[in-house]
């Protein structure tokens, strides 16, 4: 719409009561918008405002020629001040649109609007500011020079007193927040932004600027200062070191406010010291201008009230960061690596992957060369692991000696992973070479729970321990199903442990030269429905993973007591039993006494108590199951090495065990008819011979591998071939048809 030649000169009217134009100098600018669909009103708007200051600052004035142009441009600038708009553009009620979609589209609720129109009288100028929230309604025809001048001075006041107000209320809120928060852990982060937000409010400024404090992420003296909190520009450098702003300026006054532990009001900026001796920090403020001494009175009222505050919530951060940080290689532990592994599925999983490492015998090194050199050890691996995988991984120690990585899976492979491994590690005046088990799962492959994640590659690491060919194991989905049935296993045998549904068979041992039952192995047995029974080979493994074999074992052990003194009664005064012990049982301190004293309640002949071990217990900690043996072997207690033959036992260790008895493994006397398992056989039947050691085979099944056997000179045997394993009532069946030493 073309204006009259009124409008055209309105701006021109002279007028005696000019509005004065405040004297500074302009350090900065308010951002005016004109919306118009008039190029005249644009041109004539901007020519009689260029060279006004409000509040110091100069006008910059930005152009849109229709509703539409405007809310596009205040939809990706939202810093303007004010808009000059006109009622009458695309459509006679294109401006009050554009008002309306302002306040309930773009929620711009600080901007201020002047509406003016050519069209005096088309909306009652009451009920349009009451319904759009405008400061004015003018026609064009009334606005002079000197009036236009008020409105905009009027309207950047409101402007800038609401935008001040907002401010206000978003600083205190942050820092509300921050202090029912404080163990958030973003807290530190969140009151230090609250903070430079308030304080730029209460001068009635923009919130440009930063809190920076020396922080000490790993534990130690540090001089780097950290940025804490920032508003305005300085938002991105939240948690960066200060140095990473890249204005020495800022980094200058900073360190100088920090050392003087007091404030800096300068002409461009403004420094704010908070704090106490031990917990302190700078506030960076920018200013460009100096601060009156009626607002830095009000600064240091606010300083000191939220000093405490400021102590408190760091005080809380660095409790924070003892229960996320591992205090000995300063890295993440576990709680913290578990947060890792769930924001990196979240955010980042495609082609990462997760990495658990076992150092293998570790307290091998606590044991043998103490706990300092084993310290030395673990901070020499992360020192590695960081040198290898630092720059694209993220490090953890989750236990003792696991480590936890996070990364890209074309790097953490198995084979880079084992070259972490190549050389010896220095620790201490010890070069030490370590090897290590790798658990590792896709990320893609597990859930998005942290805990979920880590329980995945822990799975894997715990198959790898289990594998015989190599040290590493990609977590299956599968193998967590494996596990579950596993559980699920392992909760039935506790409960039927505990209602007393295990049995305990025994399996005659015959001595060749009288043909007479010299003996008895006892053998668990768990019967499930319909007369089934779980294999010895699948549940004996869960209770020793668990510990509950211990439980067991000394049920087994009470009741094989039992037994001797029951077959005493019955006659049979000479019948040994032999029990298996496992190594967790051997690890428990009460276990030889727990024997004694088993032996010395039920008041039997300890020489008819067998304990039987294998080759892999013994390998396993040999020191352990020697010296707890040797105390059992002075009690009068019997001992036999079972499946000798099969591990890769030293020598040097049998001869330090208190045998009695060797086994013949049973994969030894099924070869025993072919040359080289007679080889074998009778290589070990010799050794036991030379040892001056009682020998049995077992697993004897045929008349051949019986005369095999008689024939190298072995004592006993043991197999199918004279008696399965039965339950009691049937051994006494059996020794009463093959035994003649029963009496009357």
């Amino acid at each position: 719409m073309k204006s009259n030649e009124t409008d055209e000169d309105f701006l021109f009217f002279a007028e005696d009561e000019q509005a004065s134009s405040e004297p500074e100098l302009a350090v900065g600018v308010w951002n005016i918008l004109i919306v118009d669909d008039d190029e005249e009103i644009h041109t004539v708007t901007k020519l009689a405002l260029n060279d006004l200051i409000v509040l110091g600052r100069k006008l910059q004035f930005h152009h849109a020629y229709s509703g539409d142009e405007a809310i596009r441009f205040l939809h990706n600038n939202t810093n303007i001040a004010m808009v000059l708009l006109d009622v009458v553009m695309e459509s006679d009620d294109a401006g009050l649109k554009v008002v309306q979609r302002i306040r309930d589209e773009l929620h711009l609720e600080e901007l201020r609007i002047v509406l003016r129109t050519g069209q005096p009288g088309y909306a009652p100028e009451e009920s349009v500011i009451k319904e759009y929230d405008i400061n004015d309604y003018k026609t064009k025809t009334e606005l002079t020079r000197g009036k236009l001048v008020i409105a905009i001075i009027a309207s950047i006041r409101s402007y800038q007193q609401i935008r001040t107000i907002n401010q206000n209320r978003i600083g205190l809120q942050k820092i509300i927040n921050a202090g029912a928060n404080l163990l958030e852990q973003h807290s530190l982060h969140e009151f230090s932004e609250g903070v430079v937000t308030q304080i730029a409010s209460l001068i009635g400024l923009h919130a440009e600027g930063v809190l920076c404090a020396q922080i000490e992420d790993d534990g130690s003296t540090s001089d780097k200062i950290y940025v804490l909190g920032a508003a305005g520009h300085y938002a991105p450098f939240i948690k960066c070191q200060l140095d990473k702003l890249d204005n020495p300026r800022i980094v200058q006054q900073i360190n100088l406010c920090l050392s003087q532990r007091q404030n800096i009001f300068g002409q461009q900026d403004t420094v704010l010291y908070l704090g106490s001796d031990s917990h302190c920090a700078a506030v960076y403020i920018e200013t460009n201008r100096p601060i009156e001494a009626f607002d830095r009175q009000l600064i240091e009222v606010f300083l000191s009230n939220i000093s405490i505050g400021y102590e408190n919530v760091t005080l809380f951060q660095q409790l924070k960061h003892a229960a996320y940080i591992d205090p000995l290689t300063k890295t993440p532990n576990r709680n913290e690596f578990i947060q890792i592994l769930q924001d990196t599925r979240r955010f980042d999983a495609e082609g990462m992957v997760a990495v658990l490492i076992d150092i293998d015998h570790f307290s091998d090194v606590n044991d043998g060369l103490g706990q300092d050199v084993g310290n030395e050890l673990l901070i020499a691996l992360t020192l590695r692991l960081i040198a290898f995988f630092g720059t694209s991984c993220q490090l953890g120690r989750i236990g003792a000696d696991v480590f936890g990585l996070v990364g890209p899976s074309h790097e953490l492979t198995p084979e880079r992973l084992e070259e972490v491994f190549n050389e010896p590690f220095q620790a201490s005046e010890h070069a030490l070479q370590v090897n290590a088990t790798f658990g590792l799962c896709r990320l893609t492959d597990s859930a998005e729970q942290g805990l979920t994640i880590l329980k995945h590659v822990y799975i894997a690491l715990n198959k790898a321990k289990k594998s015989i060919s190599q040290n590493f194991q990609f977590y299956q989905p599968e193998m967590e199903d494996e596990m579950a049935e596993r559980l699920s296993l392992l909760r039935k045998l506790r409960s039927d442990f505990s209602r007393d549904k295990l049995e305990l068979w025994y399996q005659p041992q015959v001595s060749l030269s009288s043909k007479q039952v010299v003996g008895m192995e006892a053998l668990l047995r768990w019967p499930v429905a319909d007369g089934q029974y779980i294999s010895p080979a699948v549940f004996i493994p869960l209770a020793e993973y668990s510990g509950l074999i211990v439980e067991i074992g000394s049920w087994v052990l009470e009741q094989a007591c039992q037994q001797i003194k029951h077959l005493a009664t019955q006659g049979y005064d000479d019948l040994r039993i032999a029990v298996n012990v496992s190594m967790p049982q051997f690890r428990n301190h009460h276990f030889v006494q727990t024997v004694i004293d088993c032996v010395n309640r039920y008041n039997i002949d300890p020489a008819l108590l067998e304990l039987e071990i294998t080759e892999s217990v013994v390998m396993d900690e040999p020191k352990i199951v020697i010296d707890a043996l040797q105390k059992l072997k002075n009690a009068g207690i019997k001992v036999a090495i079972d499946d000798f033959g099969i591990g890769f036992s030293s020598l040097s260790y049998l001869q330090q065990l208190p045998l009695d008895r060797i086994k013949v493994d049973r994969a030894f006397v099924r070869e025993v008819t072919e040359p080289a398992g007679e080889v074998i056989a009778q290589t070990i039947i010799n050794l036991g011979k030379r040892l001056g050691l009682s020998t049995i085979a077992e697993g004897v099944e045929t008349i051949e591998q019986q005369q095999a056997v008689a024939a190298m000179g072995c004592d006993e045997v043991q197999g199918f071939l004279f008696a399965k394993p039965m339950p009691n009532n049937e051994l006494l069946a059996f020794l009463a048809d093959n035994n003649p030493k029963k009496v009357d």
